[in-house]
């Protein structure tokens, strides 16, 4: 039996939860969200979820957060259906995230959407303004493991961003991404 499908027969219970974790607020549920962390199994999926489903701006059915994911403000995230997020990963929303539909994220990649500046000369960069730009996963991607994708950029449908790739740019749909910074490696084939 496959997540969907699992997720399906489970959705009114889920629902049930997401519902009753939801007097919490958003806060109470990031609070448990981070404690859950860590949590194996399928009863650290399932709280992950509906503590996540209580955060975020918006999120889909049958999202699978890993063990060990760190996720920030969760608020300006949106995740569709059917989305997977590895171990090890770290999500900053600040800019603005928006996953697809059946997107794989793997192992100890990164999306950010935040950047510093460093035009004040008066102070260290690190104290530079931020900027904020959205970063927007397209539906039927799969991002390899240890990948960056870094604010502002946007990766088309039913693309691949091969294993250790730097996104600085966006790229339209059907891609093959690779490298540092990331280049189209070629067109893959629509459906």
């Amino acid at each position: 039996m496959t997540g969907r499908d699992q997720f399906k027969k489970f959705k009114l219970i889920i629902n049930i939860l997401v519902g009753v974790f939801g007097i919490l607020g958003r806060k109470g549920n990031y609070f448990f969200l981070c404690m859950f962390r860590n949590t194996n199994g399928r009863i650290g999926l399932l709280l992950r979820y509906v503590f996540l489903k209580n955060c975020g701006l918006e999120v889909g059915d049958n999202v699978s957060v890993q063990p060990g994911v760190y996720l920030f403000n969760l608020h300006k995230v949106t995740i569709g259906n059917n989305v997977s997020i590895h171990p090890m990963c770290y999500i900053e929303g600040a800019g603005g995230i928006k996953i697809g539909d059946n997107v794989s994220i793997a192992h100890a990649s990164t999306l950010i959407s935040t950047n510093h500046t460093w035009t004040d000369t008066s102070i260290p960069i690190k104290y530079n303004q931020e900027t904020l730009s959205p970063v927007i996963i397209e539906d039927d991607v799969w991002i390899g493991c240890g990948v960056r994708v870094l604010s502002g950029v946007m990766i088309g449908k039913r693309s691949i961003v091969a294993a250790g790739a730097v996104v600085n740019k966006s790229f339209e749909h059907n891609s093959m991404l690779g490298g540092i910074p990331a280049k189209m490696i070629k067109k893959i084939n629509e459906n």
